[in-house]
């Protein structure tokens, strides 16, 4: 499985954008950077987008992402993937004839170049050749995290943003009984002297993450570290050397990294 980064800063700067991963070059995770980070044919190759939550970081390039594929070429589709709250959201607040064209129902309604597929916690799907789950995670909206297989057993974590929760790591424990998980993405937003702002937010910083780690009975053979505030960027990342996990990894956007 190869997971090509995008984004994946908690904060945008130049040199730094809002999280998307694209894996196997045919599905994204959220979708905060695309289009300014993918050419034309690139763009055209995605099929589905997996949204964790509807805050404007992680979905703020399906506009311009939908627009592209109409000029592109009109039979194009994507499926965008996600519980109902969060479909829910993005149909009223984004893609709603105000703030931007409702390109669920562009060119026609019958073959728009969007197409919004709800899905439920704790069930899997089969797409493209992936199974996927959502859990839930604890955020400040109704959020979830994925556990995404390939045909080939390899199997990944995306946790999306999320404070101290239980479901996903529960899920995890679950399905993965006899082996670690292949890779692992997770949020890492603030150094610990901010741990009040982190729980108020839904967020986690190194000590949380350390202890959100604990709740998995195999630690993951890789751990990708997403979402952390450039500011304090300097701060975290000797925190989270501290903890002393080798399977650690900073993500570098523009980046691909193999599980």
């Amino acid at each position: 499985m190869k997971i090509k980064v995008l984004g994946c800063s908690g904060s945008e700067l130049p040199d730094f954008h809002p999280p998307a991963f694209l894996i196997d070059e045919g599905i994204l995770l959220d979708a905060g950077t695309v289009t300014a980070a993918l050419d034309e044919d690139s763009q055209s190759r995605i099929t589905h987008i997996f949204i964790t939550h509807p805050h404007l970081d992680h979905i703020r390039s399906i506009p311009s992402l939908a627009d592209n594929m109409l000029v592109k070429n009109w039979k194009h589709k994507i499926v965008i993937i996600g519980i109902k709250e969060v479909l829910k959201s993005l149909k009223e607040n984004l893609l709603n004839n105000s703030i931007w064209p409702d390109f669920t129902a562009i060119p026609d309604s019958k073959e728009p170049v969007l197409r919004l597929k709800a899905i439920e916690t704790g069930k899997r799907y089969n797409i493209n050749g992936y199974s996927i789950i959502a859990e839930k995670v604890k955020h400040s909206v109704p959020a979830v995290g994925y556990i995404i297989k390939d045909s080939k057993g390899k199997s990944l974590l995306y946790t999306g943003d999320t404070g101290p929760s239980s479901d996903l790591w529960k899920r995890v424990n679950s399905e993965m009984k006899n082996t670690a998980i292949d890779g692992a993405i997770i949020e890492v937003t603030f150094p610990n002297r901010m741990k009040e702002l982190a729980i108020k937010t839904g967020h986690l910083n190194p000590a949380l993450f350390f202890d959100e780690l604990k709740k998995l009975k195999r630690l993951p053979q890789k751990i990708f570290i997403t979402h952390p505030k450039p500011q304090f960027s300097k701060i975290i990342i000797p925190e989270l050397r501290s903890l002393k996990i080798k399977q650690i990894t900073m993500l570098k956007e523009g980046k691909t990294y193999n599980i």
